[in-house]
């Protein structure tokens, strides 16, 4: 069995769904995991990857890599992250109608990378991106042949709380006499 199979076979045998998987030339082995929606895991409910869930998968690979006899020097598993790679087509299926980057392998009118909303197309395999282009709303229809790379577009709001208008009273007041014996 290749590393892959064995990194593979591994990680969907604990339950959790392999994103994708690389190699170095230094010998790093690099796997990137995550949870499968609905499934129940030990390191309790969460939809997102914890420590614990990489701790669980980078001891289990240790022992199988070593039974398989991997030569490696460094292994890393983590989170595909806020810009994970949408690499298979349960992966578009799954997070249609949100934003996505994506690579052309073969440009069309003149570009290669695009921005815009994952929505499934009319036909089986095809996939369509609602993006702007200047002013007016644009459909590119495409098939995972003909992408290089798809990324998911992490959305951060970085507003924080909101403040309030000047003359508000603040939502929840406190008297001092209540705090823990502070007075004036």
């Amino acid at each position: 069995m290749n590393w892959q199979a064995a990194v593979e076979k591994t990680v969907t045998g604990l339950g959790y769904e392999l994103v994708d998987c690389e190699r170095s030339s230094q010998g790093l082995l690099r796997a990137y995991i995550d949870r499968l929606p609905g499934a129940v895991y030990p390191s309790g409910p969460s939809e997102f990857v914890t420590v614990d869930d990489c701790e669980v998968v980078t001891r289990q690979l240790q022992y199988v890599l070593e039974v398989e006899g991997v030569d490696y020097a460094r292994l890393e598993v983590s989170s595909p992250g806020l810009d994970r790679p949408l690499t298979k087509p349960e992966h578009f299926a799954r997070f249609a109608g949100e934003q996505v980057a994506l690579t052309l392998k073969l440009p069309f009118q003149g570009r290669k990378k695009y921005d815009g909303r994952l929505r499934e197309g009319a036909a089986d395999g095809q996939w369509e991106l609602v993006f702007h282009d200047g002013k007016e709303e644009q459909v590119l229809g495409f098939t995972l042949d003909e992408i290089r790379e798809a990324r998911l577009v992490p959305v951060v709001d970085f507003k924080g709380r909101r403040a309030t208008k000047p003359g508000a009273q603040p939502q929840a007041q406190v008297p001092a006499q209540e705090i823990g014996g502070l007075e004036e």
